[in-house]
């Protein structure tokens, strides 16, 4: 099952199906949010499936993803892992950090929920000085989730995988990281893909409660890289049960894998600058890749080998706030 929000003037916006090749559209009849949806998942989901089916048969209206916003434009609680280790060995060289002694425990922070840019906004930064980079991530969106939930249980909770792009303010960072109370600045609202999906839409490709995908990130037109979303360190369903170790998780709540990244970067490149300039480090001496500049555009999608759409694209333009 596909399913994206439209505008209709309302914080949470109007919930839509979306069929499986993304060509029509309908607004939903079992919950007009997805913020409803998510809260009453077990009654929902047969009706929302049923209506799936009807769309997927012709039903529906011509699809324009640049009128859709974020599949979930607010959210409870967005909590952000870092689940690809070559991407946190790079990034502690960037910033001259020590080796971080985790205890073996997933990395995770939580940040801004309050909104999901659409993916088509423009998005705004206060200056180019602060080092604008972009951050391409595969995230899931849960049910209610309770506090003790173990990884095994915690995949049954994951209702939805989304693609995300997680802003970051790279030459803020460091200061925050130094202060120990997490950030503020670094980390403005992300972006989501107009598309979130069912893991059953992956098919085999949702392994592991991995997405099995590269997510091709372009900048300024260019290529920028294809890392596949495998290489988690910790699965989702290992993400969702260390966030629900010692609180309920609300129906609603968006975990991010962190930066997809593989250790083969140099072939498969990267989707985030940061790691680019800490590959540039390693074999240059120094990072020779700038950061993004206000007008510059950055592109974000994966799809199925054969092309069929998942999440559809994230194509958002940097620009002066």
């Amino acid at each position: 099952m596909k399913l994206a929000t439209l505008d209709n003037g309302m914080p949470d916006g109007r919930l839509h199906l979306v069929s499986g090749d993304h060509a029509r559209y309908a607004p939903a009849k079992a919950a007009s949010t997805l913020q409803a949806a998510l809260e009453s998942w077990a009654r929902v989901e047969p009706r929302l499936q049923a209506e799936y089916e009807a769309l997927n048969a012709g039903a529906g209206a011509p699809f324009d993803p640049a009128k859709a916003l974020a599949p979930l434009p607010r959210a409870w609680q967005w909590l952000d892992g870092s689940a690809f280790d070559s991407h946190g060995e790079l990034m502690q060289k960037v910033f001259k950090l020590p080796p971080v002694d985790t205890g073996g425990r997933p990395l995770m922070y939580q940040g801004v929920s309050d909104r999901f840019y659409a993916p088509t906004d423009d998005v705004k930064f206060p200056s180019e000085e602060d080092g604008i980079d972009f951050e391409g991530e595969f995230g899931v969106i849960t049910d209610a989730v309770p506090m003790g939930t173990d990884a095994a249980e915690a995949r049954k909770h994951i209702r939805l995988v989304v693609q995300i792009n997680d802003w970051s303010l790279r030459k803020i960072a460091p200061i925050e990281m130094k202060t120990g109370f997490g950030w503020i600045h670094a980390k403005p609202a992300s972006s989501m893909a107009p598309v979130a999906v069912t893991p059953d839409e992956l098919g085999g490709y949702w392994r592991d409660a991995r997405v099995d995908l590269p997510l091709q990130v372009e900048w300024n037109g260019k290529r920028f890289g294809a890392a596949n979303g495998y290489a988690m360190s910790a699965g989702f369903d290992e993400l969702v049960a260390h966030a629900a170790y010692s609180r309920d998780l609300v129906a609603g709540t968006v975990i991010g894998s962190g930066t997809v990244s593989n250790e083969s970067y140099r072939e498969v490149g990267s989707s985030c600058i940061a790691e680019r300039r800490g590959i540039e480090l390693i074999d240059l001496g120094e990072p020779k890749t700038g950061f993004m500049k206000f007008g510059d555009m950055v592109r974000m999608e994966a799809m199925l080998p054969d092309g069929t759409p998942l999440f559809g694209t994230v194509d958002q333009k940097v620009v002066r706030g």
